[in-house]
């Protein structure tokens, strides 16, 4: 496929984007400063993007297949993921493109208890305002009309490598025997592109974890 990866210079959307390369898919890396993105790959091209600009989301966007967005917002400016939510809602429609792939927030995600995890007595309080920004964005992807998968990570990520073998859930939080909800930065780009791939879970949200 040929797809556009935004957030493409951090953590997980440069994992996004090596996982994407390593299985033969062609790549647009759309990020804020292409200068100070490194990587170099025949199949992957830099291109300058805001997000927060639909009018830039539809430049970058036009002519691909599929889009993924690994957005991150800087501390303090966790609203941003709305922004980014209706740029990219709007970005796409201008580009004629329906496909989108997001790479969401875990404190919306039910707890054993029934609570959203963000709700729970141990969720830390700095972390509080990205997780109800998540929560927030996740419901304008719900109320669009792209044809949406919305993957929500676990708790944490893990030191690790890329097994390729983890558990998917909907909406509950993925724990393991130890009461434990983590995976790698590389398993959690492997399930991005088998939902690029696959399509499992359109207009739907899911989740992974070991």
């Amino acid at each position: 496929m040929d797809i556009v990866v935004f957030g493409a210079s951090g953590k997980i959307g440069s994992a996004i984007v090596e996982e994407a390369l390593k299985r033969k898919h062609e790549v647009t890396a759309a990020v804020r400063r292409p200068e100070a993105f490194t990587l170099e790959h025949e199949r992957l091209r830099v291109v300058a993007a805001d997000l927060l600009d639909p009018a830039s989301v539809t430049a970058a966007v036009r002519g691909h297949e599929e889009v993924i967005s690994a957005f991150g917002p800087a501390a303090g400016h966790e609203n941003d993921l709305l922004t980014v939510a209706a740029s990219l809602l709007e970005g796409m429609r201008g580009a004629g493109l329906e496909r989108l792939i997001v790479v969401g927030g875990a404190g919306s995600l039910k707890t054993e208890s029934g609570e959203w995890l963000m709700d729970t007595a141990d969720f830390p309080e700095a972390y509080r305002a990205l997780a109800s920004a998540h929560a927030n964005a996740y419901e304008i992807y719900r109320g669009s009309s792209l044809d949406y998968t919305y993957l929500s990570p676990p708790a944490a990520f893990v030191a690790g490598r890329r097994t390729g073998q983890f558990r998917i859930g909907l909406d509950r939080l993925i724990v393991d025997e130890d009461g434990r909800s983590g995976i790698s930065i590389q398993d959690f780009a492997v399930a991005v592109i088998d939902e690029l791939e696959e399509g499992n879970f359109s207009r739907a949200r899911f989740t992974v974890g070991y």
